[in-house]
């Protein structure tokens, strides 16, 4: 349900969207609802989509989406081997561990895990 001062939607750079579409469906199992060829839409939890038009491209600041993981070793290891750069390994701090990598258009996600 959507309601006023929530989060309704991530957005993401995308400079190459089918690199993009298929690391995250091969990571993580992801699908997407295409609109036009430079904009494909996802809703896997929170809904989102990745934006690749030119004009949006130089943007700098970007927010940190983190995703859950159980097991963050396998999590760690399907992104790896879906093409993703590992760019912070796996550490931990108060309240759980996480890693952070980048995808195939740059952009840096982290995921999570409790304890």
């Amino acid at each position: 349900m959507r309601e006023d001062g929530k989060i309704d939607y991530v957005e993401f750079p995308a400079g190459d969207l089918p690199a993009t579409k298929a690391f995250y469906a091969a990571a993580f199992g992801w699908s997407f609802t295409d609109y036009g060829p430079d904009y494909a839409a996802m809703t896997e939890g929170l809904d989102g989509g990745f934006n690749a038009d030119p004009a949006e491209r130089e943007k700098t600041r970007v927010p940190l989406v983190v995703l859950f993981a159980t097991d963050l070793e396998a999590m760690l290891a399907k992104v790896t081997a879906a093409g993703g750069a590992i760019s912070i390994p796996i550490f931990s701090f108060p309240g759980g561990r996480r890693f952070h990598f980048r995808d195939p258009s740059g952009n840096e996600l982290a995921v999570f895990s409790e304890g």
